[in-house]
């Protein structure tokens, strides 16, 4: 006999199967679908706001549309047709103007690149049902596509039937839009599964775009970056985050992402930092990189910078204070200043400042905002919580976001998980209890959405600190130094203070039964990966992405402009299809222009990590577990059914 709450969830089964019919149909369905190959699932971390870049490595999902191009034609193509195929692919608009500047015979080129594509649509279609598939074509040429790519028995005459379709296409002069239309369906069948591991924001100029891409990407996932916690805090209007993501902007030439990308205006701090430092120079508050700014433009870019240096120290210094459990007293600087005799000391020794100027700092109050700085504040603050594209942007981060994320037998996070000296996970204190390992990872989660969720006013302020703790405490997962010497760098010659020391972990990696610790506190045995983000791989100084026998994957997109002299390339993502795990190392992308024109693209090398022992099944991953699951529910309600338990409704 059945136990009620079996029974109740048997009967609310089959109003969803009323039938053994309906019933039978959907376990056949499932089964069949256990047995097809495992989707591609593709892994970019540390994007920092490169949009052509990122925007290129999706096109060509890191590889894997010439690797289907090459299984599709072999050696029937020659490499240039090859190349030219794969940039039309990633480009289709832009490559078809280019070709019917020169094609004499449009018609013929477009029968030829309709078939070759029409081939590889059948290649990369046949890893998934017909019906997922058919969710996946444009509206607008859904059937004819599914037509073409579909084998008909009952034709007799195949190559007429397909031969009268395209010229159809091409007669009617629609055969540019199947292009398209047929590209971008090879873009979105290649890859199944988008895995983003954090820091999608800063540094680089077009985050938000990066943003809107993210957003009408068919399934994806993303573990938040300290830098995407960063601007995550600055949406929930938390002022710290908010002087933060100023400065970086200011420091990389990119506050026209705040202006022209996000409407937040920047005329209240630009009329502050004119009016406090329009005689000083600000020459320590130059911008990196090369944003194009006229002389003046850069003269004004500085002084803002420099103001929203000053703010962002004082607001961090009332934050530290106001939360004595962040145990961050160190790094309230402004009060250990000797105002007189330019000079800070720090852990006892003194140093000489090389830059004095600090007409808004009250010696004897120095972390209090003047009246002027405070209505800057006031006015940021109500711009980024009333951004409606930023509030958007941070809503796809909440719903598809999380700190980690476990998947298909991988672990996957950016950053670090906080280790003690001696390889133990590091108790950290979060508002007056010890939380450590993945219970650290969940009390933090919790809190980031309580900043925008929660309706107790002090539990939502407790979010919001709590966003600006992530970004910057030592004992965060998402930063894992000793200290963030942001004063330091500006202010002090010395480049000992300016070292920023990490947590054992990174000293770690290599440290099998750490690992193999870390792993089994996500739930995960010693067969797993961990997939991490965050840290650039020195590859120019011979240092390898994978630690500890493949155990672990740092990832580093290394797509920021700023750490490709260090690293030596732009960078690696992760594929994992139904062979196995394969890294792709890139080299620096120029831009799709040259891609387009030159029929170029990223040169990338792939890495076998792991390769697997048969080809691997949809009934091999996560959501095969679950569609098992799913056949036994069924196979009990048949059982049910048959018994006379639960009564047929046809």
């Amino acid at each position: 006999m059945k136990e009620p709450l079996e029974l109740r969830y048997l009967q609310r089964l089959a109003e969803l199967y009323p039938t053994i019919a309906k019933a039978s149909t959907e376990i056949i369905n499932l089964q069949s679908i256990l047995n097809l190959p495992k989707g591609t699932e593709h892994f970019i971390t540390d994007i920092h706001g490169e949009y052509e870049a990122f925007s290129h490595v999706l096109k060509n999902g890191s590889g894997s549309v010439k690797k289907k191009i090459d299984d599709v034609f072999g050696h029937t193509l020659s490499a240039a047709d090859k190349n030219a195929l794969a940039t039309l692919i990633y480009y289709p608009k832009e490559k078809m103007d280019l070709v019917a500047k020169k094609e004499k015979h449009m018609d013929d080129w477009y029968r030829i690149t309709l078939y070759r594509l029409i081939e590889i649509c059948k290649t990369v279609a046949s890893k998934y049902t017909r019906s997922k598939v058919r969710k996946a074509l444009p509206k607008d040429f859904a059937y004819v596509i599914e037509e073409l790519i579909t084998e008909k028995s009952e034709v007799l005459d195949k190559e007429a039937y397909y031969n009268a379709i395209v010229d159809t296409i091409i007669n009617i002069g629609r055969a540019e839009e199947f292009i398209v239309a047929l590209s971008e369906l090879i873009q979105r069948l290649v890859i199944d599964h988008l895995h983003i591991l954090g820091d999608i924001y800063d540094r680089g100029p077009g985050p938000d775009r990066i943003m809107d891409k993210l957003m009408t990407y068919h399934t994806l996932d993303i573990q938040w970056g300290n830098h995407d916690v960063l601007w995550m805090g600055a949406a929930a209007g938390q002022q710290a985050c908010i002087a933060t993501v100023l400065r970086i902007c200011a420091r990389y030439g990119n506050l026209d992402i705040l202006e022209d990308g996000y409407g937040i205006n920047m005329l209240p701090l630009a009329t502050l930092a004119l009016q406090v430092y329009g005689d000083d120079p600000c020459t320590l508050f130059k911008i990196k990189g090369e944003p194009g700014y006229n002389k003046t433009e850069n003269a004004l870019n500085m002084k803002m910078h420099k103001a929203i240096s000053i703010i962002q120290f004082k607001l961090e210094g009332q934050l530290i204070a106001r939360r004595k459990s962040f145990a961050m007293e160190n790094r309230r600087l402004l009060d250990k200043i000797d105002y007189e005799k330019h000079t800070i000391t720090l852990d006892g020794q003194e140093y000489p400042l090389l830059d004095s100027n600090f007409p808004t700092i009250d010696p004897k109050n120095p972390y209090k905002l003047t009246e002027m700085e405070k209505d800057v504040m006031e006015r940021l603050q109500a711009a980024f919580e009333q951004c409606e594209k930023l509030q958007q942007h941070m809503n796809l981060l909440l719903n598809k976001g999380s700190l980690y994320k476990v998947f298909n037998n991988n672990l996957l996070y950016h950053g670090c998980v906080p280790l003690d000296e001696n390889g133990k996970f590091l108790k950290v204190n979060i508002y007056g209890k010890n939380y450590s390992g993945k219970a650290l990872y969940d009390v933090l989660e919790t809190y980031v959405r309580k900043a925008f969720f929660a309706i107790d006013d002090t539990e939502r302020e407790k979010g919001k600190d709590i966003l600006w703790f992530i970004w910057s405490s030592p004992s965060s997962p998402l930063f894992g130094k000793d200290k963030m010497a942001t004063f330091e760098r500006y202010f002090l010659e010395d480049k000992a203070t300016h070292a920023e020391k990490k947590n054992p972990y990174y000293s770690r990696l290599d440290d099998e039964k750490v690992m193999n610790r870390i792993l089994k506190e996500f739930g995960l045995g010693s067969d797993g990966h961990i997939v991490n983000g965050h840290v650039p791989v020195l590859q120019s100084s011979g240092e390898s992405p994978v630690k500890c026998g493949g155990k672990v994957l740092v990832i580093d997109g290394g797509f920021s402009k700023a750490y490709q002299a260090k690293t030596g390339i732009a960078g690696y993502t992760l594929i994992y299809n139904s062979y196995g795990m394969m890294l792709v190392a890139h080299k620096p992308f120029t831009s799709a222009e040259e891609a387009i024109a030159n029929e170029t693209d990223i040169h990338s090398e792939r890495i076998m990590v792991e390769m697997a022992p048969h080809r691997m099944h949809v009934g091999d991953t996560d959501n095969g577990r679950a569609l098992k699951e799913r056949i036994e529910e069924l196979t009990e309600l048949l059982a049910a059914y048959r018994s006379g338990l639960i009564i047929e409704k046809p």
